[in-house]
């Protein structure tokens, strides 16, 4: 059974695991391994994506889709995903805090996400602004800033 299968020891060794981190799950790619482990998510490529800095993960037909907070995309080509989607899911759904889209006047809205690295502190909170929407617009920031700092207070984050 390919399930209870054992991450090769190069694969374990190639990665740079930080103090306390553990591997929870992987699966085979077209160009490697993908690994999961409590505090990030390995790509293929060796690229370490913590989870807190994930805006969304997908399963298709295709393989694991990433988008990162800096609009990075990944694109995981995986015909036996085993554990790996649950465990991604699970592990960005941790790091959030606060995620809500708040409605700017006549221009669309902005998502506003509190993340913390998991079991850690608030580590900040990100700006998503509805695609159209330019977020150098000095207006248009000034205005998510104000419904950022009224999220801020109606939830003490």
């Amino acid at each position: 059974m390919t399930f209870f299968r054992r991450l090769p020891a190069d694969v374990r060794k190639a990665l740079a695991l930080e103090p306390g981190e553990r591997v929870l799950t992987f699966a085979r790619s077209d160009d490697g391994h993908v690994v999961a482990t409590n505090l990030a998510l390995f790509l293929s490529d060796g690229t370490r994506v913590p989870y807190e800095e994930i805006d969304k993960a997908s399963w298709d037909e295709a393989g694991l889709r990433v988008l990162t907070m800096d609009r990075g995309r990944h694109l995981e080509r995986i015909s036996e995903p085993r554990m790996l989607p649950e465990t991604v899911r699970e592990r960005v759904n941790s790091t959030i805090v606060v995620n809500k889209h708040v409605d700017l006047p006549g221009r669309g809205g902005v998502r506003l996400v509190a993340r913390r690295r998991p079991g850690g502190e608030v580590l900040g909170w990100t700006l998503v602004f509805d695609e159209g929407l330019d977020p150098e617009d000095p207006g248009l920031r000034a205005q998510a800033e104000q419904a950022l700092e009224g999220v801020r207070r109606s939830m003490g984050v």
